[in-house]
């Protein structure tokens, strides 16, 4: 039994490798999310941290101010959804494709 607790034990270290492995990965992974027919870009980390906000100087309007807001908001959400997307992507090679309750919160 001892044995068992011994494997069992090399397998959850192993895991916690390769999750902080992926967290790092993650971390410096980058997707963009766009909007306005790329008028406004938003970059984010695998994280889902937004990382950079560009602006076509030719998007911004003083009399349109809230269009320029609804394409930052598309942006950024976007590239957040994005960013999920890889968080599921990596999840999925790092459990097998095993769906393991709560693990997408890690993140």
């Amino acid at each position: 039994m001892a044995k068992g607790m011994g494997d069992m034990m090399k397998q959850v270290q192993k895991m916690q490798k390769k999750m902080a492995e992926l967290q790092e990965e993650l971390e410096n992974s980058n997707v963009e999310g766009t909007a306005g027919g790329g008028m406004v870009k938003v970059t984010a980390n695998g994280k889902g941290d937004i990382t950079s906000i560009k602006i076509d100087p030719q998007t911004v309007d003083p009399d349109d101010v809230e269009m320029l807001e609804d394409l930052i908001l598309a942006a950024v959400n976007q590239a957040k959804e994005k960013s999920n997307e890889l968080q599921q992507e990596q999840m999925a090679k790092l459990t097998g494709g095993l769906n393991i309750p709560g693990m997408p919160g890690l993140f």
